[in-house]
């Protein structure tokens, strides 16, 4: 995986896939950068960061993940990954349905995923500065070229998708008493079942989320 970093970027996902569309890009790609302007968040939401967040998003080819994910479980696939590296650097974090990684019960981070022209788009965003009360942040020193290269191993290194959804589904379980967003309504996720392929069970409708 090569990683280009830069300054300032209106959005690392907004670059990225610009360069996708002008045929520009040959193999799989990562956008670091410093300061976003304008990032995008989950359900078309701007996600903002300061200086010393981490912000980036990178494309990997299709063909290079387990052939049995689902492309409706893409963002549930990239965002446990990433919080299984926090895991590994002692950050006790958890990912919300499907694809918000929360600090108990306060948002942390995120990922937003979309499949262009044989790519997975994955955009993901995690504070380490402070904002508002209602979002979480981490206070540690961060080496983004370690954690960037740790992260791009672990997916590497993971064959398939039924090792990551045995996982996820027993973290699903602490998460009843939350709520998510589906079609623009805040929903309960307390009577939701978690479907094989990374979709929601809620009052006999099947919800599937790629963002």
């Amino acid at each position: 995986m090569e990683i280009r970093y830069f300054d300032k970027l209106d959005s690392t996902q907004t670059y990225l896939v610009s360069i996708i569309k002008e045929n520009k890009l040959k193999s799989n790609l990562a956008i670091v950068a410093k300061e976003q302007t304008a990032g995008i968040g989950s359900r078309g939401n701007s996600w903002n960061s300061n200086k010393g967040d981490l912000t980036f998003s990178f494309a990997i080819k299709v063909d290079q993940l387990p052939k049995d994910l689902p492309i409706s479980s893409a963002s549930i696939f990239f965002a446990f990954i990433f919080k299984e590296l926090l895991h590994k650097n002692g950050i006790d974090c958890w990912l919300k349905w499907p694809n918000d990684i929360y600090l108990k019960n306060k948002k942390v981070g995120g990922v937003i995923t979309q499949l262009l022209r044989g790519y997975f788009v994955v955009g993901i965003g995690l504070n380490f500065t402070k904002k508002s009360v209602e979002y979480a942040y981490l206070d540690l020193e961060l080496n983004v070229n370690k954690m960037l290269t740790s992260y791009f191993m672990l997916l590497k290194n993971y064959k398939n998708w039924q090792e990551i959804f045995s996982k996820f589904k027993v973290e699903f379980e602490k998460q009843k008493s939350f709520s998510v967003h589906i079609k623009g309504v805040k929903t309960t996720l307390s009577n939701a079942t978690l479907c094989s392929d990374g979709a929601l069970l809620i009052n006999g409708e099947r919800i599937y989320s790629l963002r």
